[in-house]
């Protein structure tokens, strides 16, 4: 989901064992293993998408797409781009729970995930997504 690239996704998977090896030792057991093995895998891919919007920007557009598109194509580039600069601007809890509901997850696995109960997770994901909207407004740009 994070990637759409089979080299990208690979390259994902591969930094996110990686980092699940590297923290193992800081994991403190106050939650459950699954969670916290999610919460680094969600952070890596954070992390990962930061670098990949960094390379985005240096591509070159092919010339070879025909005009429309090419049109289709960098407006939907234009609106990640603008999803994911609001994004960043969240905190920790905010981004997980905004990937956790594009993963699809219920607001009872995302509480669970988080370790909040049901309706928490039902509000902060809506406060979330108002922020969200708000930040994405200020930046100048909308759906």
């Amino acid at each position: 989901m994070y990637m759409d690239d089979v080299d990208d996704r690979n390259d994902l998977v591969q930094e996110m064992t990686y980092q699940l090896w590297k923290s193992y030792q800081r994991f403190e057991g106050n939650s459950q293993f699954s969670t916290w093995m999610y919460r680094v895998c969600l952070n890596t891919a954070l992390t990962f998408f930061k670098k990949e919007n960094k390379k985005l920007k240096t591509d070159e557009i092919r010339e070879d797409f025909d005009r429309l598109d090419e049109i289709d194509s960098f407006e939907k580039e234009n609106q990640l781009n603008h999803f994911y600069k609001a994004v960043q601007k969240l905190n920790p809890v905010e981004k997980a729970l905004i990937f956790l509901f594009l993963e699809g997850k219920s607001h009872k696995e995302i509480g669970e995930d988080l370790g909040i109960s049901e309706g928490n997770a039902r509000v902060k994901l809506n406060r979330t997504k108002d922020k969200l909207q708000q930040i994405i407004k200020e930046n100048g740009y909308e759906f």
